[in-house]
């Protein structure tokens, strides 16, 4: 069955992004790199806003020699991707296809006609996509440092029951867990 994943690397915190924008202290080291190659083996559509579009189109043009990022470039080239966008104008990656709205029967749809997986990118789809009931994982990878604010990972006022399904711990201190999404809490 096709799930539809929401994966992120965050601060102990809760954050993908420091107060001033940052995700240095993000960057996986190659034992995590290893394991998120893994993760997103089985993807065959990524969905995307704006932003987090135009960071990951670096990886069409990436050319390295470290296996790990070349093995990354090749899972993220070889995949379909929908950008939902309102102010951009053209997509720059093959594969690639542009929504001006997030129309959550549409990826239903999406998810019901595909045969690989689905992850959404970045908190603020993520945000869309949770608070519609289409996402089935969430997926974190917990990095060992705190930064004191920024860009949260999961949306204020969206409450969820989670089900762990997974979890693994890493050298460098991070920890990844896996979890389904069971549904809104009850009160």
């Amino acid at each position: 069955m096709v799930k539809l994943m929401y994966s992120s690397i965050a601060s102990l915190d809760g954050y993908v992004a420091d107060a001033d924008g940052r995700f240095d202290w993000a960057v996986p080291d190659d034992d995590v790199h290893a394991f998120v190659n893994d993760l997103e083996r089985p993807v065959g559509t990524y969905l995307y806003g704006r932003r987090m579009y135009e960071v990951m189109a670096a990886w069409e043009a990436m050319d390295t020699d470290q296996p790990l990022l070349r093995d990354f470039a090749g899972i993220w080239r070889a995949a379909e991707k929908v950008v939902y966008s309102r102010t951009l104008e053209a997509v720059s990656t093959p594969r690639t296809r542009l929504e001006h709205a997030f129309d959550p029967d549409a990826v239903r749809h999406l998810k019901a006609l595909a045969s690989r997986d689905i992850s959404v990118g970045g908190p603020g789809l993520a945000a869309h996509a949770l608070a519609a009931g289409l996402v089935d994982e969430y997926h974190v990878v917990v990095t060992p440092v705190v930064v004191g604010g920024g860009t949260p990972s999961l949306p204020d006022g969206i409450q969820l029951r989670l089900q762990l399904l997974d979890e693994r711990r890493f050298r460098n201190g991070a920890i990844y867990l896996r979890y389904a999404v069971g549904g809104p809490l009850l009160r």
